[in-house]
């Protein structure tokens, strides 16, 4: 397997909050001590539960993040692409995996080990504290996201979420912008906080008004300005 060039996998690390507050010189030493893995469509790359000892950048492909109900079915949580990351914070507080992670086709993976990671941190105080910064950073923003549920309606929390899925997963065609993974009512409820018959309800009126539809179970903004026009008015 011929590994990617410096560039590439750099600007994988530079993909997690973590390494954004790095040097370049410091990011060429967790370069020299990260590894390439490559996974096979389907392979299971860590289940819920598992140690957390390493985080892993996505070279090529594409990971999905998900659970499985005690009902035995299977929830997504998120879909990493190309560029993205997953499993950073076990880099620091090495608790286990809360989810599990499968490759949705043959995927190539950076891995940054914690053994590695830390005692390079713990050598580099300067590094220590920007790290902590960040961290207080991530903690800001967890609070921000916890004040969108608590002050805003269903409507507005689903409209978030799906023009962020679309912004991030969206491919453009000529019914709208369609979220290229698919997402279960119980996916959406989920991630807006919320029960599976709420958002039934709502997304059924968005189908009924053209803002929203399915496509094969894929769904599709028809009319993302529509949604974007109620989130103004919930803002203003």
């Amino acid at each position: 397997m011929v590994k990617l060039d410096r560039d590439t996998r750099r600007a994988a690390l530079l993909a997690a909050p973590v390494f954004q507050v790095m040097e370049a010189a410091e990011l060429d030493t967790i370069l020299a001590l990260a590894a390439e893995r490559a996974v096979r469509r389907g392979q299971t790359i860590f289940l819920k539960g598992d140690e957390g000892s390493s985080m892993m950048a996505v070279l090529r492909g594409r990971v999905r993040i998900g659970v499985t109900t005690v009902e035995g079915k299977e929830v997504t949580l998120n879909v990493i692409d190309t560029g993205g990351v997953f499993g950073e914070m076990a880099l620091l507080d090495g608790k286990p995996r809360s989810a599990d992670a499968v490759a949705v086709e043959d995927t190539l993976l950076l891995v940054v080990e914690r053994r590695h990671f830390l005692p390079f941190v713990a050598a580099n105080q300067d590094l220590a504290l920007r790290l902590l910064a960040d961290l207080c950073g991530k903690l800001r923003r967890t609070s921000m996201a916890l004040e969108d549920v608590a002050l805003f309606e269903l409507p507005e929390r689903l409209a978030r979420v799906l023009l962020k899925l679309a912004e991030d997963y969206g491919r453009r065609t000529t019914q709208g912008v369609r979220i290229e993974f698919k997402l279960s009512q119980k996916d959406l409820s989920n991630l807006v906080a919320s029960s599976r018959e709420s958002v039934n309800k709502k997304l059924a009126e968005w189908r009924d008004s053209g803002t929203v539809d399915r496509d094969g179970g894929y769904i599709v903004l028809r009319e993302p300005d529509a949604l974007r026009l109620l989130l103004d008015g919930a803002t203003a």
